[in-house]
């Protein structure tokens, strides 16, 4: 037994079921606990000794963090079903200049100019903006995996071409790089339990020992080469 455990926080969206089975299979020792933390107060829990990593929404404040960058999302639009964007299979910014669109104060794009008209309001989350969406007030452009984590049947959602994406990256505290993070770390890169910087290298293999030569008849450690006239020596006369 032991009282360890490695805490792994993540932002919505996110979805670390597979990299939590793997390690539970090679480190069975150590629990791993899963906080959620909504995206503007990860890099404060990291900071502060909340989770010892945590998969983060890109870009995030680096000072002090070490940051492996790991996937970028589709943005897509969030629209009622029976918006004319849903006839299409993805949509542009100029598709959407004719309509109010949602930026809530959690929004996790980075946006140099927002598409479509300014709605009425800021709603302070991404789950009540959607909600709002629902009601017709307007449209919401999020990271794919938002919208599927905020999926109403009265709603469906598109991608939308060249648009500011989201990435999702791994961090932790630099001055707290321990093994479990670094285990971690093995993992969501994809390293084999077998891999050098695995908790469990495969055993070295030493090297094979030579057989000892068969002495020679005469005990003195060679032996005569064959030839096809027979052992080397004086032929007889």
């Amino acid at each position: 037994m032991t009282d360890r455990e490695f805490r792994l926080a993540y932002v919505p969206g996110v979805t670390p079921a597979k990299w939590v089975d793997i390690w539970a299979e090679r480190v069975p020792e150590v629990p791993l606990t899963l906080v959620s933390v909504a995206a503007a107060e990860v890099v404060k829990l990291l900071h502060d000794g909340g989770a010892d990593a945590g998969f983060v929404r890109l870009p995030v404040d680096r000072e002090g963090l070490s940051v492996i960058p790991l996937y970028v999302e589709t943005t897509v639009v969030v629209v009622p079903k029976d918006h004319m964007v849903a006839a299409a299979d993805e949509v542009t910014v100029a598709d959407l200049a004719d309509d109010e669109v949602f930026r809530p104060m959690d929004d996790t794009l980075e946006w140099t100019a927002l598409p479509g008209l300014p709605a009425f309001t800021r709603p302070e989350t991404t789950a009540e903006a959607i909600r709002l969406v629902a009601a017709g007030a307007g449209l919401l452009l999020v990271p794919q995996s938002l919208a599927r984590l905020y999926h109403r049947k009265d709603l469906t959602y598109r991608p939308v071409v060249e648009t500011p994406q989201s990435q999702i990256g791994l961090a932790w505290p630099t001055k707290a790089t321990t093994e479990l993070v670094e285990d971690f770390i093995g993992i969501v890169r994809g390293r084999t339990v077998n891999s050098s910087r695995g908790r469990t290298p495969a055993p070295a293999q030493g090297k094979t020992r030579k057989q000892p030569r068969t002495p020679a008849p005469d005990g003195s450690g060679r032996r005569g080469a064959q030839t096809s006239r027979g052992r080397k020596g004086r032929r007889p006369r």
